[in-house]
């Protein structure tokens, strides 16, 4: 029998876990807005070579730095994992250039869940780990679904909690 205030566990999870499938479409607009500025140098560079009009350089930048932005994005949201056990939260990211990060129980101080409006449409969340410490003191995680975010938090209140009670 479980008790209304206790959060329900997550599952055992030996393995990694990763995003939800449809959060790739707002990665991909993230990556599109990084890489649109592209049309910039692309304006100034035919300007100065007058190989091909501003009027043809620009948006063609644009769309192309929107495309790659967005590829990249997508191609990195379907890369990243993250996974929950005793010892702490775990992201990882990456292929070619992995990187993971392991946040120990005991230094996390306090847990934030934000939403957007498009995240909100989308049933997602961005759960972000505040850590003691100042190097790398927050750890960010958008796109998880908005029940694992708040099951996520959930456990690691309930851990950081019976820690500090010990």
């Amino acid at each position: 029998m479980t008790h209304p205030d206790i959060p329900t566990p997550l599952p055992a999870v030996a393995n990694w876990q990763s995003l939800p499938p449809r959060g790739a479409w707002l990665a991909a607009l993230g990556g599109a807005a990084l890489m649109f500025p592209l049309a910039i140098p692309a304006f100034f560079i035919s300007r100065a070579t007058d190989v091909v009009s501003p009027w043809l350089a620009v948006p063609a930048a644009a769309l192309a730095g929107a495309l790659i932005g967005a590829w990249v994005a997508v191609k990195r949201h379907r890369r990243t994992r993250w996974r929950l056990d005793d010892q702490g939260f775990a992201l990882r990211r990456g292929n070619w250039w992995q990187s993971e990060t392991h946040v120990p129980i005991s230094r996390v101080q306090h847990l934030d869940l934000k939403r957007g409006p498009l995240e909100r449409s989308a049933r997602l969340s961005t759960l972000v780990v505040h850590t003691a410490g100042t190097r790398m003191a927050a750890v960010s995680v958008s796109g998880l679904d908005a029940e694992d975010a708040e099951r996520l938090r959930e456990r690691l209140a309930t851990q950081v909690d019976h820690d500090d009670a010990l």
